[in-house]
C-alpha cells in the first residue's frame, strides 16, 4: 500500500527529493505547499503533483499521511511539530531542529504521538558508505584508532540563488554541511561521547557572486569555520573540519585510520563515490568493489526506509535519536569553542542496522 505523502518546501533540495520519489512505487506524492506561497503552483506544475495547498491544510489534510518537510533550517521545528501534532509522519531536512532543545521535542513528540520521525542525511544508505560500514564490521582494517573529516569550501554564495539561509542560525558549514560527515562518522563507529573545538567567523559581510543577485551583500550569524576533535565511546578520535572559508584544499571527505589499513571514504554528500583501502606506509591505494546499491543520487531514501519499516514495525534507519545526537555533537562544538572546554554529550544513539549487501536500488531488508 503506497504511503500518502505532502511535500512542505519548494526550493533547490525539492527538486532532486521528487525525482527520486516519483519513481518509488509505494510512495504516492499528493500534494505540495510552501512557505512562499508563490513557489509551489509552479512546482506543483512541473512535477506533476496533483494539488497544490497552503502549509495548514497540507498539515490538517486527511488526505497526507507522511509530510516531507524541506524548509529552511528556521522552520524545522515549528512545521515538524506541527504536522507530529495533527498525526502524520514526518521525514526532515536536516538539521533536525536548531538546537538539542528542539530536536529532543521533536524526538520525544513522535514517540508520544506514535507516529515515525526521520531525518536527512540518508547518504549513508548509498552504495558507497554501506560498502564502508560493511568494511568496518568485517574487521577489515582493524581496530579503527581514529578519523578525520574534511569538508571545506569558499561558500554557496557563488551558486546558490539564496546565500544568506546558509549563514543564519541552524546553517554555517558546521550545521549545514556537517550532518552529512558527523552521521557518517556515527553509523561508521557509534556514538560520540565528549568534543572540543575552535570556531571563528572569518568575514561578518559576504558578498554573493551568483548572477541573478551578483553585488548584493548580507551579514553572517554563525561561525564559518569550526575545527573539532571529538571522542567516539568506541574509542576512536575524530578530527573534524567544516568551513566555508577555504580557497582551495587537498584535504576531501573522510579517513579511517584502522590498526591493519587505512579506509578512503567516499563523499558522504553522495550516494555512490569510490572506496579505497591502504594497508601500509609503502603499500599503493586499492579500489574496493562496492557491496550495495543505491550508487546514484537517491536523496529520498531516506523516508522510503522509513515507510518501508512501516510494514514490518522495525526501526528506520534515518531514526530521530540519530539525528538528535547529530544535533547534540553540533551544538557542543559551537559551545566547546566559546567556553574552551571539552563538552559531555547529552545523548547518545545506537548504530542504524546495516543494509544487507547485494540488495536492489530501493529496497531495505531481504
Amino acid at each position: 500500500m503506497s504511503q500518502r505523502v505532502g511535500l512542505i518546501g519548494c526550493g533547490v533540495i525539492a527538486h532532486v527529493y521528487v525525482e527520486k520519489l516519483k519513481a518509488l512505487p509505494f510512495v504516492d506524492l499528493v500534494a505540495c505547499a510552501s512557505l512562499r506561497e508563490d513557489r509551489a503552483a509552479a512546482f506543483a506544475a512541473k512535477h506533476g503533483i496533483p494539488r497544490q495547498l497552503s502549509v495548514e491544510n497540507l498539515l490538517t489534510s486527511d488526505t497526507v499521511d507522511v509530510v516531507l518537510n524541506l524548509t529552511v533550517p528556521l522552520a524545522h521545528h515549528d512545521i515538524s511539530r506541527r504536522a507530529i501534532a495533527a498525526g502524520k509522519h514526518v521525514f526532515s531536512e536536516k538539521p533536525l531542529g536548531l538546537d538539542v532543545v528542539q530536536a529532543r521535542d521533536l524526538v520525544d513528540s513522535a514517540q508520544a504521538a506514535g507516529v515515525r520521525l526521520g531525518c536527512a542525511p540518508d547518504t549513508f544508505l548509498g552504495a558507497g558508505l554501506q560498502t564502508c560500514r560493511k568494511l568496518v564490521d568485517d574487521g577489515a582494517i582493524g581496530e579503527v584508532v581514529a578519523a578525520s573529516a574534511f569538508t571545506q569550501s569558499e561558500g554557496p554564495e557563488s551558486w546558490h540563488p539564496g546565500p544568506e539561509m546558509f549563514y543564519q542560525r541552524g546553517a554555517g558549514p558546521l550545521f549545514d554541511m556537517g550532518p552529512y560527515y558527523l552521521t557518517a562518522l556515527v553509523v561508521l563507529l557509534g556514538p560520540a561521547r565528549r568534543v572540543t573545538s575552535s570556531a571563528r567567523i572569518t568575514h561578518t559581510i559576504r558578498t554573493i557572486s551568483s548572477e541573478a543577485r551578483r553585488g548584493e551583500t548580507f551579514g553572517v550569524e554563525v561561525p564559518t569555520h569550526v575545527a573539532s576533535v571529538v571522542d567516539f565511546a568506541s574509542g576512536a578520535v575524530g578530527t573534524v573540519v567544516t568551513s566555508f572559508d577555504v580557497q582551495a584544499t587537498r584535504y576531501r571527505w573522510i579517513e579511517l585510520y584502522g590498526t591493519e589499513a587505512t579506509l578512503a571514504v567516499p563523499d558522504p554528500n553522495t550516494f555512490g563515490g569510490k572506496v579505497q583501502i591502504k594497508r601500509h606506509y609503502r603499500d599503493e591505494w586499492h579500489d574496493v568493489d562496492l557491496t550495495h546499491g543505491n550508487a546514484e543520487q537517491a536523496r529520498g531514501i531516506g523516508l522510503a526506509d522509513m515507510l518501508w519499516a512501516l510494514r514490518s514495525g522495525r526501526e528506520h534507519r534515518t531514526n530521530g535519536r540519530l539525528a538528535l545526537h547529530v544535533v547534540d555533537l553540533m551544538e557542543s562544538a559551537v559551545r566547546a569553542s566559546a567556553s574552551g572546554q571539552h563538552i559531555e554529550l547529552s545523548t547518545t544513539c545506537e548504530r542504524p542496522e546495516p543494509l544487507p549487501a547485494g540488495l536492489p536500488d530501493d529496497t531495505f531488508d531481504d
